[in-house]
């Protein structure tokens, strides 16, 4: 690991503007991720601006009866909420189904969705990623790519996001809140949050130099049957092969598929409206969800996953909203 310097920031706005004006800076929290790729030189900061004394670690009520989560609140915490469990259960679900006890002790709101990929040619300097250096190629292009994406890729990279999280926030409609360093604030919808990779997957949010995430804000509950399931190669701390996040409804006593997103096929959750708000089968639902679909040799299997995974979901729905 490199060397660097560290400060603590006395204000968001204060802590945005301590990145802006020190070439090489980045914010720290929980540090899950960050410091794993300080270690591989994958990052080299050469100053790091803790955010975690700003007093963003609360989960509140909103006006309009939705909840707003500081960015700083821990994913045991987000998890063990008792309005999150009881109004938000995808939500609860999909933070107890990533990585282990001990991350999410630390691992926080704001960072989960920042999280890089695990694509193994970025986590590996000996291989080239545009990525994690642009322009010098990607070598999952025709190299190892199982679990990589099958949807929403470009020629340039087809790496995936890996949050569970971001999954049930996406399917939730969340709003992600910023502040940059002249403290003015933005509001995102999560929809709009996550570039694509095209030409530059390297640029992988909205978010504007030194710009900082203050909260995440979820609308009024939406009640109905809400899962999540995910499907990986071993039963703990492994990341989606595929994974399913839905909010269903019954209409004569057929399911209704009213939110459904998808972790693991792309660069970011991925969420086909089309394929929502009607009664249809599950093989009409994942025929909407992978179309245009471009698998390689090597996770093609992804293709009939989807499908398994979707109909059991919705199995699991039908039997839910039948009790």
């Amino acid at each position: 690991m490199r060397a660097f310097t560290y400060e603590r920031a006395g204000s968001p706005a204060a802590a945005a503007a301590a990145v802006a004006t020190q070439p090489g800076a980045k914010f720290i929290a929980g540090g899950t991720n960050l410091l794993d790729l300080m270690k591989l030189e994958i990052e080299v900061p050469t100053h790091l601006v803790d955010v975690n004394r700003l007093g963003l670690d609360l989960i509140e009520t909103t006006p309009d009866g939705g909840l707003k989560i500081g960015a700083l609140v821990r994913n045991t915490d987000l998890a063990a909420d008792m309005r999150v469990r009881s109004d938000y259960p995808l939500l609860a679900r999909a933070v107890l189904s990533g990585a282990s006890g001990q991350l999410r002790n630390k691992a926080t709101t704001g960072g989960n969705l920042l999280q890089r990929t695990r694509c193994p040619y970025f986590y590996n300097t000996d291989m080239p990623c545009n990525k994690r250096k642009p322009g010098s190629g990607c070598a999952a292009m025709g190299g190892l790519s199982h679990n990589l994406a099958i949807v929403g890729a470009s020629d340039a990279c087809i790496a995936t996001h890996p949050s569970d999280m971001a999954v049930a926030l996406r399917a939730l409609d969340a709003t992600v809140e910023t502040v940059a360093a002249d403290g003015s604030e933005r509001h995102t919808p999560l929809a709009d949050f996550y570039r694509s990779p095209g030409e530059t997957p390297h640029i992988e949010t909205v978010l504007r130099a030194a710009e900082m995430i203050t909260s995440v804000t979820l609308p009024q509950p939406l009640g109905g049957v809400q899962i999540y399931r995910k499907v990986r190669e071993r039963a703990s701390f492994a990341f989606a092969t595929v994974s399913v996040a839905m909010v269903a409804g019954s209409v004569d006593g057929d399911i209704r598929v009213d939110r459904l997103a998808f972790g693991g096929l792309a660069h970011k959750p991925w969420r086909v409206e089309a394929a929502e708000g009607a009664a249809r089968s599950a093989e009409a639902i994942a025929d909407i969800v992978l179309a245009g679909a471009k698998p390689t040799a090597d996770n093609a299997y992804k293709l009939p996953l989807v499908r398994r995974t979707l109909a059991a979901v919705i199995a699991q729905a039908k039997s839910e909203s039948a009790r």
